[in-house]
């Protein structure tokens, strides 16, 4: 009966046979828990901020939860219960363009005008490509990146991908001659290039991009007169030095003549409250573009996948207490790079590296020497024992599109730190056992 069903429905391209997603599988069959089953998979492989849900629930403590729909002490429930349009609630776009502009350190100001809200990130990525290329159209995107991209980027859009392979030599920066590289393989396969598309800071690296890096891939999309996507989704979760940098703050620093200031219509950022605030479940994403066309369609495309008006007045209230908020960030990086240490520290006692990383909820890990060999089957292999034989769920770097096997992303924020502790000592056993080890 698939003949009477469209073919999207029996399209392969979502990816969610990829090796990230079927570790969560496995993880769902066997979830590890600290007394009902402490031999269970450890979720290692979900990228969620839990450090401070403390804070945020003492906030709703005190600001009284039988007053969350009240305005000057009227009830809002049924304004909040009736039709919104897609437009969004105007006191909450003010408080997020506010707190995306203090998490840049206030040196990019947001215009409410140009900012679309969306039900996620994930809503925000795939209305982006529906704006911005054509079926058959390609993205040059820099590995290793984060897996889900694969569907939200090109599964309902038809768009392609073309990676821009970035190498452990210099830590993956991005540089001129990979996008020339990605530029040529594009063409070979008769693709036209709409855009780049970053992710700042990197999700699976936990860096962030430098103002070289940045500065590479604006000269290069104004020779090439494309487009700029930066996702910077995880612009509150940098917690060491070197500071963000947003792909604004980089416009800002560069001195265009007349026909290079087109540029400015071609960037467009993706904001969230998903990574930082730790709230994927509210849905909160967001398009910023100063092209005002794409903002129109953006906003027109949004009603497909809205907020709902419940969660963006809860939240415009969290927002506007500016004390809490600044409290919160500061609070946030401090337990971040805390428990980043604790990970970092415990895999080096055990002979493993990370790539060194200021940001994000997780770890680029190197695992090479303890592959068999140097092929991705290797890598393969060394998951599976660590899934199935050792009880940890991490993302393999071929499912990140890494070009060398033997890198592993290990996320360090969605559990307990004891939980974590336990998670450093499995690895350990992995690698002091004569099936891991390369002799």
């Amino acid at each position: 009966m698939d003949n009477m069903l469209s073919r999207k429905v029996t399209c392969k391209s979502h990816g969610q046979d990829s090796s990230y997603f079927l570790g969560w599988q496995e993880y769902d069959k066997n979830p590890f828990h600290p007394v009902r089953n402490p031999s269970g998979i450890i979720q290692m492989g979900l990228a969620e901020n839990q450090l401070c849900f403390d804070l945020l629930e003492s906030w709703l403590a005190r600001n009284q939860e039988s007053n969350w729909f009240k305005k000057r002490g009227e009830s809002m429930f049924r304004e909040l219960a009736l039709f919104q349009d897609y437009h969004g609630l105007p006191e909450f776009k003010k408080e997020l363009a506010e707190y995306m502009s203090e998490i840049r350190q206030n040196k990019v100001k947001f215009d409410t005008n140009k900012l679309v809200l969306t039900a996620g990130a994930t809503s925000a990525n795939e209305t982006l490509m529906f704006c911005l290329a054509e079926p058959g159209e390609a993205f040059l995107i820099p590995t290793p990146y984060y897996p889900g991209f694969d569907r939200d980027l090109k599964w309902r859009t038809g768009v392609e991908i073309v990676p821009i392979q970035c190498s452990s030599s210099n830590d993956f920066k991005i540089t001129i001659s990979a996008m020339e590289e990605a530029y040529k393989q594009a063409q070979k396969l008769h693709l036209k290039v709409k855009g780049v598309f970053i992710t700042n800071p990197s999700n699976p690296l936990g860096t962030t991009l430098t103002l070289q890096e940045l500065n590479h891939v604006i000269t290069f999309s104004i020779e090439k007169n494309i487009h700029i996507v930066s996702d910077e989704i995880y612009s509150g979760t940098v917690f060491n030095s070197p500071q963000f940098i947003s792909i604004f703050e980089a416009l800002n620093k560069i001195s265009f003549n007349n026909n290079n200031n087109q540029i400015w219509n071609r960037v467009h950022i993706v904001s969230s409250l998903s990574k930082d605030l730790g709230l994927p479940g509210f849905r909160i994403g967001a398009i910023y573009s100063n092209n005002e066309t794409l903002i129109a369609a953006a906003t027109k495309m949004s009603s497909f996948g809205l907020i709902s008006s419940q969660s963006q007045f809860l939240l415009s209230r969290i927002l506007s207490d500016k004390i809490f908020i600044k409290k919160y960030i500061k609070e946030n990086r401090r337990r971040l790079r805390k428990r980043q240490r604790v990970l970092v520290s415990g895999l080096e006692k055990t002979g493993i590296r990370c790539l060194k990383s200021n940001a994000g909820l997780f770890c680029w890990v190197d695992m090479r020497h303890l592959l068999t060999g140097q092929t991705f089957e290797a890598e393969m292999d060394l998951w599976k024992k660590m899934v199935c034989g050792f009880g940890l769920n991490v993302s393999p770097g071929s499912s990140c599109h890494c070009n060398e096997p033997g890198w592993f992303r290990v996320c360090f924020a969605n559990m307990e730190e004891e939980t974590l502790d336990l998670s450093v000592q499995r690895i350990r056993a992995l690698v002091d056992s004569n099936l891991s080890i390369v002799k």
